[in-house]
């Protein structure tokens, strides 16, 4: 368990550095060098659009990567997507700026990033599904989890290396070639990653089903057909994660430089130490999902963000970045009581013979719902003097949303479930 965990954790941050390197790269350079022409908010809203597309098409990767993983194996799901993300962040690192080829340019970013989704759609259902399907029922939640850790991990490398560039170049030459070499430098743990992952067996549950016979032949129609309310509210319900994430990590680190005039580096400072903070306490929230269940940790992470998003916004307009650092960290320890279990929640809410195409898709439709549009829509709301209120109302309402989708979902720990239904008087099933 601890190797297989490893290589969940390890492919994870690989593919999660690359997609958030780009997301750093928008909040901080790529507005005017692939949109010159645009005013620097409008050039901003552009970049974060090219941003959002990475979202759209990790649903597609979903569809694509889980039919593979039902029906071929989680095994070259793992691969596949790793490859695919791999090779596309390299290829932003060398697009030529708007000056150099025009409008080509931004095409290009956009196409490049398409295909980052495309990859990291599928890597999340093939990680969290070779982790828990190896791991013993009433520990799956913490084993599950490790894939869980590296979005941590990969978050704090992309922005250690901007951060490290930031820092010891001059803004002209960051702008001019510095910001690409996070993107030229996720060529070798990629390859690394893949060497780890080219050893790894199969997953017992997958194996059971090839040999019984019992894989289905159309895993996406089986899941729309037999689970689309379930899918439905998966998405929602997670759609808060996203939401708030990527509103401290993205649109917060763009409105501290561009707006409040801090300084790039204690931006970068203060969001990496909270998403540390974060990484480290995803296995203890693991733990207790596995104790007392998972919904309660989801409902439990999902009102604390709906009460402190006023807060953690007055926090961050103060442009001090101790009571910044206390705005974000507070804001993703409440996501990570969420996003500690869902990588067993999610698989478990699906049988095994859909399981790669439901988890995936819910997850990654989720990001569509809350991540796509979050630094788009909170850039437009914070265009005010004073506190971005606006923000502030948008994260709560997605929130109350979230927090009535898993209010309606069941729950899926095995001592969670019998404990219910011993206090409900029902027999034990056969």
């Amino acid at each position: 368990m601890r190797r297989l965990a490893a290589a969940s954790l390890v492919g994870t941050a690989v593919e999660f550095y690359d997609f958030y390197v780009y997301g750093t790269a928008a909040a901080l350079v790529l507005g005017p060098l692939f949109f010159p022409t645009f005013s620097p908010l409008a050039g901003t809203l552009a970049a974060f659009g090219t941003f959002a597309v990475g979202f759209v098409s990790r649903p597609l990767g979903a569809v694509v990567f889980g039919h593979v993983g039902d029906r071929r194996g989680r095994r070259p799901v793992l691969f596949v997507s790793l490859a695919l993300t791999g090779a596309a962040t390299v290829a932003v690192g060398c697009v030529p700026s708007y000056a150099a080829i025009g409008p080509a340019a931004p095409a290009l970013l956009l196409a490049l990033r398409f295909l980052q989704g495309l990859g990291l759609g599928g890597e999340w259902g093939g990680a969290v599904l070779l982790a828990g399907e190896h791991a013993p029922e009433r520990r799956r939640a913490l084993w599950a989890s490790f894939p869980q850790i590296g979005p941590s991990v990969g978050f704090l490398l992309a922005n250690g290396v901007m951060l490290a560039l930031s820092a010891g170049l001059s803004d002209a030459a960051f702008r001019s070639w510095g910001w690409r070499v996070p993107f030229w430098a996720a060529e070798l743990p990629a390859l690394c990653g893949l060497l780890l992952r080219s050893s790894l067996a199969e997953t017992p549950q997958f194996r059971e089903l090839a040999e019984t016979g019992g894989r289905t032949s159309a895993p996406l129609l089986e899941v729309v057909r037999a689970h689309w309310r379930r899918l439905l509210l998966t998405a929602g319900a997670l759609s808060v994660g996203y939401a708030v994430f990527y509103a401290v990590s993205t649109w917060a680190l763009a409105y501290g430089t561009e707006r409040l005039g801090v300084g790039r580096t204690a931006m970068l400072g203060c969001v990496m130490a909270a998403v540390a903070v974060k990484g480290a306490a995803t296995p203890f929230a693991a733990v207790l999902g596995d104790r007392y269940g998972r919904r309660p940790m989801c409902l439990a992470g999902c009102a604390a963000c709906t009460v402190w998003m006023f807060p953690m916004v007055w926090l961050l307009h103060t442009g001090r970045p101790v009571l910044m650092f206390l705005a974000i960290v507070v804001a993703l320890l409440a996501f990570a009581a969420m996003f500690a279990v869902v990588g067993a929640y999610l698989p478990e809410l699906y049988e095994p013979r859909v399981r790669c195409t439901g988890a995936a898709v819910g997850y990654n439709l989720a990001g569509v719902l809350g991540g796509a549009l979050t630094p788009v829509v909170a850039t437009a709301a914070s265009g005010g003097a004073g506190p971005p209120w606006g923000v502030a109302a948008y994260l709560a309402g997605v929130s109350v949303v979230s927090l009535g989708c898993f209010a309606l979902l069941p729950e899926t720990a095995p001592g969670a479930v019998e404990a219910g239904r011993r206090a409900a008087g029902e027999p034990a099933p056969v």
